[in-house]
């Protein structure tokens, strides 16, 4: 840079050097440092809880059909659905397929609910010291439009209507009790009661059924 002198020469001079430019630094307001820490955390949560749905999402089985009580489970009883969480409840795996159709149903099993372990059992309907008979009844003579396995009934006798004494037909009146196994309907209609009686009845009872002197009578259901 030159200066011009009052006689006309010029005298080089150094420039001014510039002052150093000071950069401001952006303050960082605390709210919104605590902000996106928050946002950070929720993250972390939100994929954490992803994970764990996906890891506790599992195969088990599921009632297709209804299944009354006693009554052994099929395959076609039975679905493979997939539920995810689940807290709280005990569902039966589906990997215990084959482990389940070996049991009986300990309750009804209503279609679409879960199956769970307290809703089995391998418990026998035939209890000690009894015998199973049949009995093969007309439709009007059984006390409900269906019986289920479990039900409780009394095999009442009724009076011999050839045992005409003088006082007319007597010698009823006898209580047996006895526990339902299954029915069945042959092709002409009637019913055939699978019944679970003690032992002592088994004889008596067979006499009745063969002179048609039984009366069945529902005293609880399953």
């Amino acid at each position: 840079m030159s200066v011009a002198t009052r006689n006309g020469t010029s005298v080089d001079v150094d420039a001014p050097v510039a002052p150093p430019r000071v950069v401001r630094q952006r303050r960082v307001r605390p709210g919104l440092l605590g902000l996106a820490v928050l946002l950070i955390a929720l993250g972390g949560l939100g994929a954490a809880f992803a994970v764990t749905s996906v890891r506790s999402t599992g195969s088990y089985l599921a009632v297709a059909r209804p299944v009354e009580v006693g009554q052994q489970l099929s395959a076609d009883d039975l679905v493979t659905v997939r539920v995810s969480g689940g807290q709280g409840l005990q569902p039966v795996s589906s990997k215990r397929l084959k482990e389940v159709l070996d049991l009986r149903a300990a309750v009804r099993l209503v279609p679409g609910t879960l199956l769970s372990a307290s809703q089995l059992t391998d418990a026998p309907l035939l209890g000690p010291g009894q015998q199973q008979i049949s009995l093969g009844l007309k439709p009007s003579q059984v006390p409900a439009r269906t019986l289920h396995p479990g039900d409780k009934v009394l095999l009442i006798s009724t009076p011999d209507s050839r045992a005409n004494t003088g006082g007319g037909a007597r010698g009823g009146g006898t209580r047996f009790e006895a526990t339902v196994i299954d029915t069945a309907i042959p092709a002409n209609n009637d019913v055939v009661v699978y019944l679970a009686l003690a032992v002592r009845d088994v004889p008596a009872v067979v006499v009745l059924a063969a002179d048609d002197r039984i009366a069945l009578v529902l005293t609880e259901a399953a």
